[in-house]
């Protein structure tokens, strides 16, 4: 491995354009160089509003990619021979969610091209985090062996501030609903639940307006919450429905239980409709969300009637319905689509290899009526 293979991660930012120029000029150093282009697809929030059965668009990155090769054979010159120029388009299969999700991907694409050295556009913004959470940099820095570097270009990159402004319209909405889940708490509408309202939903509304909303709500916002007073009483109803079989269940003489880890790799795109799954799967007794990897969940299941339910699919029929509308409810469950899994429990892996290792414990069980589809797709 040595030092003149670069991988560079880039986006359409004012200063790319002397990134590929600096990253030219050190990959062909006095010998043949290799420059690995990658854009990272960060996600967008109007993601949560196409249809989710829509491939993410790949013309206007794939154009961009091309248009950064052209460049890196401008500045390489000469030596154009020399060099060694590929692209790639990282995250299209995985919502990543944090700086450290993102440098898990730059890291892996990194390693299997072999690649120690990345260097960064001073001006690169992999779009995911929050202002609260570590860098970019910081989290590439953590993998030993890897060098990172910033690219010299003129112009410096204009850091976050840690408390972004916001719109009217994110202040306000959030102010509505806060002033109106006061009162609902409040029960009356006295003049004193007014007025400590207003000032609730204005501190709240002021202090977190930028955290909730990423953009502006919108019409298609208001119909997302109005399906969502729809999904409450059908969430009310599987908490009730898996109460009543946990409680059979404990009260059985035998405590017939069969607790296992599973694997599931929901349709459901974004943040918000991850997390809305995965806090409904949790809040169902008997089934308890441990992991929330892109669009996969390690979902933890005490009983088979649970693991059963959960491979059917209806609360993330319920989710994709809320934020997607009627027309996503028709995707096929997790079980149709092959993309569950059920992982062996650690006694069940040292009774198979004598290991126990987490590969063991990550290997299909292949269990037949009670169990779960043991052809699951991959989760990654």
């Amino acid at each position: 491995m040595s030092d003149d293979r670069l991988l560079v991660p880039v986006a359409d930012t004012p200063t790319v354009r002397q990134t590929v120029e600096s990253a030219v000029k050190t990959a062909l150093g006095d010998s043949e160089g290799y420059v690995r282009f990658v854009y990272v697809h960060s996600p967008d929030s109007s993601r949560e509003e196409e249809d989710p059965t829509v491939d993410p668009p790949v013309k206007e990155t794939t154009e961009f990619l091309n248009r950064v090769v052209v460049w890196a054979r401008d500045d390489a010159g000469d030596r154009e021979g020399d060099l060694t120029v590929e692209t790639a388009r990282l995250g299209f299969d995985d919502y990543l969610f944090s700086p450290e999700d993102v440098a898990e991907v730059l890291i892996e694409d990194g390693t299997a091209h072999d690649v120690d050295r990345v260097v960064l556009d001073p001006e690169y913004d992999p779009g995911v985090g929050a202002p609260f959470l570590r860098p970019l940099e910081y989290e590439l820095a953590k993998f030993p062996g890897l060098d990172v570097e910033e690219a010299p270009v003129q112009a410096r990159a204009r850091r976050t501030p840690l408390l972004a402004g916001s719109t009217p319209i994110q202040a306000g909405a959030l102010f509505f609903v806060s002033f109106a889940f006061y009162q609902v708490l409040a029960g009356t509408l006295e003049l004193f639940d007014v007025v400590t309202g207003a000032v609730s939903a204005t501190i709240v509304a002021v202090g977190l307006a930028r955290v909730t909303f990423h953009t502006d709500p919108t019409f298609a916002s208001l119909g997302r919450t109005l399906r969502l007073v729809v999904y409450l009483p059908y969430l009310l109803y599987e908490i009730l429905k898996a109460n009543v079989q946990v409680a059979a269940v404990i009260l059985h003489p035998r405590l017939p239980i069969d607790p296992r880890l599973t694997r599931v790799r929901a349709a459901v795109w974004g943040g918000l409709p991850v997390t809305t799954l995965a806090n409904s799967i949790t809040l169902t007794p008997g089934t308890l969300s441990v992991r929330v990897d892109g669009r996969t969940l390690t979902v933890h299941t005490l009983v088979p009637a649970a693991r059963e339910g959960l491979f059917d699919g209806g609360l993330e029929r319920g989710v994709r319905f809320v934020f997607y509308g009627r027309d996503a409810m028709q995707i096929a469950s997790p079980r149709e689509r092959n993309d569950t899994r059920v992982l062996q429990p650690p006694d069940e892996a040292e009774t198979t290899d004598g290991n126990d290792s987490e590969g063991d414990v990550a290997k299909l069980n292949e269990t037949g009526g009670d169990g779960a589809n043991s052809n699951g797709g991959d989760s990654r």
